[in-house]
């Protein structure tokens, strides 16, 4: 007759728990920007709909919008007497501008224009 060979198991210790994770340290830092003399911060509004009566535009065929809101100001224009004139937009005004003017700039992580006033096309009332 055959044998019976008998085993013990031992355990496993739970792994999961005795991994220990490492941590994370974060940290956040905000970036402020002041525009020099007559130009403007802006950043550009969203538009409200994806859809063109039954046709739906995807992103990458959408334009830009011409619409923004201005975050910052700068101190005012220097005439050639040595004035300072004050701009005529102020923070948290709602714009139009044209659409290639402007510089591009990414301020933690969200997009922004920098422009002349001169470039301001209109302020939109609400």
């Amino acid at each position: 007759m055959a044998q019976a060979t008998t085993t013990k198991l031992r355990p496993v210790p739970d792994r999961a728990v005795a991994r220990t994770m490492p941590k994370v340290v974060t940290t956040v830092v905000t970036t402020k920007l002041r525009p020099l003399h007559d130009r403007v911060l802006i950043r550009r509004l969203e538009e409200q709909n994806g859809k063109h009566g039954s046709i739906f535009i995807p992103d990458s065929a959408k334009e830009k919008p011409q619409e923004g809101k201005v975050i910052a100001v700068g101190t005012g224009r220097v005439t050639e007497d040595g004035k300072k004139l004050p701009l005529a937009v102020k923070e948290g005004d709602r714009i139009l501008f044209g659409k290639y003017s402007g510089s591009e700039v990414t301020l933690g992580g969200l997009e922004y224009l920098i422009m002349k006033e001169e470039d301001v096309l209109g302020v939109l009332s609400s």
